[in-house]
Order: C-alpha cells, then structure tokens, then sequence
C-alpha cells in the first residue's frame, strides 16, 4: 500500500512538475496541442498539459540580420556591390512561426530583392549621394511586407555602395583623360593669347607673319615633344599646310581687330 502511495505521489509530483514552462524575459512561447496551435505564452510561469502539449520558444528581443554583398545595376546600367544589415523584431509569435516557413531566410531574400529593386531606379549619382534616402525607402517596404508575418522592421542601413572594379578603372581612366584634355586646352589657349600678344607688337614691322610662323611652329614642335614623354600619349600630327592656313586667318584677324581699332581713335 506505502509503495503504492510513493508511486502515485511521484507521478503528481512528476505531472506538476513537467506541466510548469518557465519562459523567459525577451521570448514568448507557443503552446501546441496534438499539432494544433493552442495559446501563445507569455515571460513567466506558465502550466501546460504533459504530453499533449508541445512549448515552442520564439525570442521578441531585436535581432540583426546582415545580408552577403550582392550585385546590383543602376538605371545607367552601372553594376554595384551593395550591402545592407537590417534591425528586426517578432511582435506576433504565433503568425511569425506559422505565416513563413523559414522566417530569416524570407527576410534575407526580400531584403536583397528591395534593395536591388531601389538601386535600379536610380542613376550612379544618385545611388551613392542618396543612402538615406534608399535606408527609408527600404524601411518603408519591407516594414510593409513583414507586416502579415508578425514582423517589425525597426531600420534598414545600407553599409556599402561600391562600383565593381572593372567600373572603378574606366572611370579613372575617363576622369585621366579629362585632366589631359583640360590640360591640352589650357595649353592651347595660352599659345593663341601668346601669339596674339606678339601679333600686336609686331604690328608695321616687316617680316612679322614669317616670325609669328616661326614662333607658332616652335611651340607646335614643344608641345608635341611634351606629349612624347608620356607611355599612354598618342600623338597627332597637324598638316603643315593647314597650321600654315591657321596661323595666316590669326594674324588677319587680328590685324583687321588693330585697324579698326586705330580708326576708331582717329
């Protein structure tokens, strides 16, 4: 009889035992029932049926989810390695563990699909002075789209917007290329303002256009000698005749700019 009694006071104390669910602060518990979804609880001391009943814990503190480098393409058809890491919360377990099969894997996918989709609405320019702008959009629809899973997205930032490295060489060649071209016309200006300087002075001399001629032929040749130096320069000759031609309507023109100017005095 006295073993009977231990017996069955080990299966009560046994039963009481298995039926407490501690839950601690920061996770809610779903409580499942012969496969069938029951309750949810709540942090704290919790009672639930042995055996029958099966305790899921889900943590709602925020959690952080980082997604790979992912390639993109502008709206200028310009590729770019972006990155984002994403702050989120689970406000309703019960539609968080039964809306979605895999809750972080659909994030991380819906993460990079938004953030494709945004870069390509957007031009370079844009994509790499607009990060704010492209953290709230994000913000906006993927707060939107997690809604029906039980899901707050607290804030999206985006970490990286690179061009690819091909992008990165042509660009630095195409800014190498301004810089010489600015340059050369820099140069150029210079010489006509030089020639014209001299045209000026030489003005009633004689023999003035065989000397500007030979002057504009001078630094013809300099100039040329400058871009010989350089490995990548690729260097154009001017037809003699046509420099010849260029150098003449300079220095009618202004000759014809000192006449009529001279009259003007008169």
């Amino acid at each position: 009889m006295e073993s009977l009694i231990a017996a069955l006071t080990l299966v009560v104390v046994g039963y009481i035992a298995g039926s407490v669910k501690i839950i601690n602060e920061g996770n809610e518990g779903i409580v499942e029932r012969l496969g069938q979804y029951r309750r949810s609880l709540k942090p704290g001391l919790n009672f639930v049926i042995p055996v029958f009943d099966t305790v899921l814990v889900e943590t709602t503190r925020e959690q952080v989810l980082d997604t790979d480098p992912q390639q993109a393409i502008t709206r200028d058809n310009v590729p770019l390695t972006v990155d984002a890491v994403m702050y989120w919360k689970i406000l309703d377990v019960q539609k968080a563990y039964y809306g979605v099969e895999d809750l972080e894997s659909a994030l991380t996918n819906l993460v990079v699909t938004a953030l494709r989709g945004e870069i390509g609405q957007m031009d370079l320019r844009e994509t790499v002075s607009g990060r704010n702008k492209i953290n709230q959009a994000l913000l906006h629809q993927l707060d939107e789209a997690t809604e029906s899973w039980g899901v707050k997205i607290m804030r999206v930032e985006v970490q990286e917007i690179a061009p690819s490295k091909t992008m990165l060489e042509s660009l630095e060649l195409e800014r190498a290329a301004e810089s010489k071209r600015k340059a050369a016309m820099s140069e150029t200006e210079s010489m006509v303002e030089s020639i014209q300087r001299i045209s000026r002075a030489l003005q009633g001399q004689p023999n003035s256009q065989a000397v500007l001629q030979y002057l504009v032929a001078q630094k013809y040749v300099e100039a040329n000698l400058k871009l010989s130096e350089s490995d990548n320069s690729k260097i154009i000759f001017m037809d003699p005749k046509a420099l010849t031609e260029t150098i003449g309507e300079l220095i009618s023109t202004d000759q014809a700019e000192l006449g009529n100017g001279n009259g003007n005095n008169l």
